[in-house]
This record gives structure tokens, sequence and C-alpha cells, in this order.
């Protein structure tokens, strides 16, 4: 189901106001990652590079071209983990998010 432009406005908007929202939204991104759900976390990703830095300025950031980082991050993409982690790093910086890995016996 395509998101509607004003549900897209709506999360840009508490992202740039709210800090703990942008951590939320990398906090759910990585969980679905690490749970195995990966269509669920790279959907996450691209909300946040669309709440922050934008698929333009991340594309300069990582001397990448707009439309690859847009397939990436698609249902169907499959970044390398040199990607993955450059476009980790580049929305960290942007949203002012440090990301922390804790480990728990269950």
């Amino acid at each position: 189901m395509a998101l509607t432009r004003q549900f897209k406005d709506t999360v840009t908007a508490r992202a740039e106001r709210d800090p703990r929202f942008r951590e939320a939204l990398f906090a759910e991104a990585l969980n679905a990652y690490f749970s195995g759900d990966t269509t669920v976390g790279k959907a996450i990703l691209r909300d946040l590079v669309n709440a922050t830095i934008g698929f333009e300025e991340l594309a300069l950031t990582l001397k990448k071209p707009s439309k690859s980082l847009h397939r990436m991050l698609g249902p169907g993409g499959n970044p390398s983990t040199d990607n993955f982690f450059s476009i980790l790093n580049a929305l960290q910086k942007k949203a002012r998010v440090t990301l922390r890995v804790t480990a728990k016996a269950s």
C-alpha cells in the first residue's frame, strides 16, 4: 500500500522536531533487520532518509547515484554491507542519533 503525501509530511515534521522519534525510527528499522524482516527495515530506513537527509543529499554524501540508493532501500533492494552501513552512518550524522547495540540473553 502506498503511503499518502500527508502521512509522509507528518513523519518528516515529527522527525524534524522530535529527537526521540528519530531514535524510535532507527530502533524499529534495525529491530526489523535483526528479526529478519528486511522489507520492513528498508521501508523504515527509506522513511528516515526522506524525513532527514533526503535521497539527493544522501547520494552526494555517499557519492552514489540517487536512483541506486532508492533501489537499495526499495522492496526488492539488497544493499551490500558497505552500502548499508554507509547509509546508517550518514543517517546518524544527519539525524544526530548515535546507535548502540546491546545484547540480552533470553
